[in-house]
């Protein structure tokens, strides 16, 4: 049966997730030098492009396609199947609640954002031209395995009892690897010791605020339903980037005697990718608990991450990689209902922490992998140019200013 309520909601929440990619591309743009902030926007820009391509031609039947019935084995617990290869007996007008064809349409736009997010780590020096043949690659081969274990009806994960709600492993635990892995590959930004000044603020608060907003349909939507599910994920989802985001100013304001608008939006960035895998099991007390973690754990990730010879330009993993990491550590402790460490059930924890290991072993392989490949393609190569480099990537990669001066050429 089809919900009317449901199906309008549903369209509601796809449209905020779609609305979150942007919203990563100002965040992420605003970080950067200002000769790069046009390729860092075009990284998550052209996401929504590429891969809702593959989505509908494979990425989605590869994901969600099923075993035929629930004594199947084998093959079906890592991957899907080509049922639905362009969407192919994917209805419009029928399936559980809401049509089939607007739930493939929900899970296109996570496929769209989880890529955009690992550019962050290797932004103002990574080909423009590679990237686009990476998205491919890295969708089909580590994105949608990792989708269908924990998501699809006869995944693996899924068949252990873990629970990631709106995507604490596919997505951004995920993401959080990949990131690591190209940055190391890639290599350290030419001399740029510890980072740089973001060239714009605004474009960074601005970015998060969509990213918060858009939050609310990627957690809310995650039950399908417009129901009281729904209403305690977008409660709880809130709740978290607050107390992440007071967490992080707080602690840098100790530190440095000045609140940063930076960390603050990074902080609220932090607590949404923490309350993620955890939106559809905890309350809302269990959810100050998990921002409040998130402020401090990803705070710390940041600090520890300039200790190491690995330019994670953007912190992507010490935000989605250590926030996702807590996230699915935390759902297994604060769930609600009996099934929650605090419950006195440890099933869920142990679930989980599998669950954690096979997505950070998964993600680090393949893509590795994947970007070795690439770089020994000859013509592509995962780097640019010195000089590509120096100019800046807008110019070099893009042929376009984001800042012109008035009289300019």
């Amino acid at each position: 049966m089809i919900d009317s309520g449901s199906v309008a909601w549903m369209i509601v929440a796809t449209a905020l997730v779609l609305f979150m990619t942007p919203g990563l591309a100002f965040f992420y743009g605003g970080l950067v030098r200002g000769k790069n902030v046009i390729s860092t926007i075009m990284y998550s820009f052209i996401s929504m492009g590429v891969v809702s391509i593959v989505w509908l031609l494979w990425g989605y039947s590869l994901a969600f396609g099923t075993a035929a019935d629930e004594a199947a084995t084998g093959i079906n617990n890592l991957i899907g199947n080509f049922d639905f290869i362009g969407f192919r007996d994917v209805s419009a007008s029928e399936g559980d609640g809401i049509p089939d064809m607007l739930f493939a349409t929900f899970q296109m736009m996570f496929a769209i954002i989880t890529p955009a997010l690992i550019t962050g780590a290797f932004a103002e020096r990574f080909k423009f031209s590679t990237y686009l043949i990476f998205l491919v690659l890295w969708v089909t081969f580590v994105y949608v395995p990792i989708c269908h274990w924990v998501w699809a009806g006869d995944g693996w994960i899924l068949g252990i009892g873990a629970a990631d709600f709106a995507g604490g492993t596919v997505v951004h635990i995920n993401a959080g690897v990949a990131a690591i892995a190209a940055a190391y590959l890639v290599g350290k930004r030419r001399n740029v010791e510890r980072g740089v000044e973001p060239h714009n603020v605004p474009f960074v608060v601005l970015g998060a605020a969509i990213l918060w907003i858009g939050w609310f349909g990627f957690n809310a939507g995650s039950g399908l339903a417009a129901d009281g599910v729904a209403v305690n994920a977008f409660l709880v989802t809130n709740m978290a980037a607050a107390v992440a985001a007071v967490t992080w100013g707080i602690i840098s304001y100790v530190q440095t005697g000045r609140m940063s608008a930076v960390g603050v939006a990074s902080g609220a960035v932090a607590g949404l990718v923490a309350i993620t895998p955890a939106a559809g099991s905890v309350g809302p007390m269990g959810s100050l608990a998990v921002g409040l973690g998130a402020g401090v754990f990803c705070y710390v990730a940041v600090q520890l991450r300039h200790r190491f010879k690995i330019d994670d330009a953007l912190e992507v993993f010490a935000v989605h990689g250590v926030g996702g990491i807590w996230g699915a550590i935390a759902t297994a402790i604060f769930a609600v209902g009996g099934v929650g460490l605090i419950d006195g059930d440890a099933n869920l924890l142990w679930a989980n922490f599998r669950a954690v290991v096979a997505t950070i072993g998964w993600s680090l392989i393949v893509t590795t992998i994947i970007l070795l490949a690439l770089d020994k393609i000859p013509g592509l190569g995962l780097r640019a140019e010195t000089v590509e480099e120096d100019t800046g990537l807008d110019l070099s990669m893009h042929g376009e200013r984001a800042y012109v001066a008035d009289g300019a050429d």
